[in-house]
């Protein structure tokens, strides 16, 4: 059984992850073309938040390929959160002055840890 210290250092890593991905590593290239679907810029941002996933996972003691195939996972869901509150958010035309530019990054920052919380399940279940 996973310990309530393993759930909540997890939780800690993928927030620091999370902020480094979303908010330190971020380039204006990746904000900007995150609403285009297939465009290299979102698949690159979603891809480091999937390498920066994967120590994690693999500290957590999991598998390597299970653990790569999480972060692949995680690679996918995010890509597709981030493209759907960017398309969202241009088809609304809503930017950061108006409320409801924040309800959709609320909503996009809520679904990343659902995702982290999901992912631990996994991990959780599958560590030796």
């Amino acid at each position: 059984m996973t310990s309530i210290f393993d759930f909540s250092l997890f939780l800690i890593l993928f927030q620091i992850k999370h902020y480094l991905g979303d908010f330190q590593l971020q380039t204006g290239w990746m904000a900007n073309n995150k609403g285009r679907y297939g465009h290299p810029s979102g698949i690159m941002h979603a891809g480091l938040h999937g390498a920066l996933s994967l120590p994690i996972l693999l500290w957590f003691v999991l598998p390597w390929e299970f653990a790569l195939g999480l972060a692949l996972m995680e690679t996918l869901v995010h890509y597709h959160i981030d493209w759907a509150k960017a398309r969202r958010v241009r088809q609304r035309g809503v930017n950061e002055a108006a409320p409801r530019f924040w309800h959709y990054l609320g909503l996009d920052q809520a679904a990343h840890q659902l995702t982290y919380i999901a992912l631990f399940a996994v991990a959780a279940g599958n560590a030796p």
